[in-house]
């Protein structure tokens, strides 16, 4: 572990939680707010922000490193959108189905789950990719 990847590890963390927030937080809260029974309260989730953070900071450390074993000597910013699609495909796509396959979520809700959080990684990909090149 080297300077650079603890860089990119607060880095990610930074977006990850970022993009957590802006997905989340603002634009699939109402969707969630419309499904009181399969969330916490709001009152509630603040006693369990502290495993949210320790995910994101999991999230983060293998995101990076997953990155600089797989990088190849090529331009950073191909690397980084496949590297998004690449976790989209192996985390964010089957997630969010496998949820729906257990809870009844609303298929367009999981549509945008899928649609905005395979945005996320693609950036943070790009973003790894650039502070690794």
């Amino acid at each position: 572990m080297n300077k650079r990847f603890l860089i990119s590890v607060v880095g990610m963390f930074i977006l990850s939680m970022g993009f957590g927030y802006l997905i989340h937080g603002v634009l699939l809260a109402p969707g969630y707010r419309a499904l009181p029974d399969m969330f916490r309260a709001e009152q509630d989730a603040g006693n369990f922000f502290p495993y949210m953070l320790l995910a994101h900071v999991f999230l983060s450390i293998g995101f990076v490193w997953v990155y600089v074993k797989g990088k190849e000597d090529k331009p950073f910013l191909m690397q980084g959108v496949r590297f998004g699609i690449a976790v989209a495909f192996l985390v964010t796509v089957p997630m969010y189905l496998i949820y729906y396959a257990v809870q009844p979520m609303p298929g367009d809700l999981v549509c945008r789950q899928i649609a905005f959080d395979t945005v996320s990684v693609i950036v943070m990909g790009i973003v790894v990719a650039w502070t690794n090149k």
